[in-house]
């Protein structure tokens, strides 16, 4: 725990491990300890011990610790500001070493469950065909700014609009109602929508707050089915996509899923689509933007082309139709 702040200042010159300051930007990027230790990989235990030795370090508390949130101090919200720029210009300097050592890099910004649910699973095919260069991968749910940071390609989930100027749609989305296969044999059946008041529902716990996300709400998709008051048996909230799919595969309850993201576990059976006929269609679409400093290198152009074709073998498996009011290049 931090010193007690009544005990005399003991001066500290031994230099903070960077490994903690990445946990603590982590931390205060979500404010939630488990979203930050998925984001970094990590236990959550790992992450609040490197919190915990950092706050030791630097003599203050830096975050309150309420029940289910955890909020900035005045010292923890001065350390931010100073520490972001501080990384990003280390990590500018550390792709610069690599690149005049010969190393090709390229460093790709996107959010955590895309990143876990559809990159990840597929990058092992880019690193047999392309083993002389490197990826650094940064999950993260905050928009990074092409212009100034190192990032060379930004994966998003967003509506079309001037946001997306020049960038490429991926794909689009469908949500669906899915569930683990043996969840299906021992439930009741499931032939028209109001069936699913028979069972327990999982939602994004935020699909209420933001615009956008009301999309992926089970109410909108009730109300498309002319079934608006229809209760389910319980709700299960979660924060991440990749929670949401977690708790699916275990058998914990039914979920409007994004097509994109559980494309391979469709076709590997591990979740079922129920009432294919009742698919919900967004107005959201995956996109990729390359940094304007980026284009031209080689490295850059061999994963954007390959990103785009892991896009188009998405949208084959999934029946993908793009929309026809929505350009593939927004220019």
């Amino acid at each position: 725990m931090p010193n007690d702040p009544n005990a005399p200042a003991i001066q500290r010159t031994r230099p903070v491990a960077v490994g903690h300051w990445r946990a603590f930007l982590a931390v205060a990027r979500h404010l939630n300890f488990r979203a930050a230790a998925d984001e970094m990989a990590l236990t959550q235990s790992a992450v609040s011990r490197q919190i915990q030795a950092l706050e030791e370090e630097v003599g203050v508390p830096l975050f309150l610790r309420h029940t289910r949130a955890v909020e900035l101090t005045s010292a923890g919200a001065q350390l931010q500001r100073a520490v972001v720029p501080a990384l990003e210009r280390m990590d500018a300097a550390v792709r610069l070493v690599r690149q005049t050592a010969g190393r090709k890099s390229v460093a790709i910004t996107t959010w955590a469950s895309f990143a876990s649910m559809w990159l990840i699973p597929r990058m092992e095919e880019f690193q047999h065909q392309h083993p002389g260069i490197d990826l650094r991968i940064d999950a993260s749910d905050v928009s990074v700014d092409l212009d100034t940071s190192d990032v060379d390609i930004a994966l998003r989930y967003a509506l079309p609009g001037p946001g997306m100027q020049g960038a490429r749609r991926l794909c689009g989305e469908q949500l669906a109602v899915v569930a683990s296969p043996w969840l299906l044999k021992t439930a009741p059946p499931i032939r028209k929508p109001a069936d699913l008041a028979q069972f327990t529902l999982i939602e994004a716990g935020d699909a209420h707050r933001t615009q956008h996300l009301e999309w992926l709400s089970w109410r909108r998709w009730f109300d498309v089915q002319q079934c608006p008051k229809l209760q389910p048996q319980r709700w299960l909230y979660f924060n991440y996509a990749h929670q949401i799919v977690q708790a699916t595969l275990s058998g914990q309850g039914l979920a409007l899923a994004r097509m994109p993201l559980i494309a391979d576990a469709l076709a590997s059976g591990d979740l079922i689509e129920v009432l294919p006929g009742h698919r919900l269609d967004s107005p959201l679409a995956y996109w990729m933007l390359v940094g304007p400093r980026s284009g031209h290198r080689p490295e850059v152009q061999a994963f954007s082309a390959w990103l785009e074709t892991q896009a188009a073998a998405t949208r084959a498996a999934i029946g993908d139709v793009p929309d026809p009011d929505t350009q593939d290049h927004l220019d």
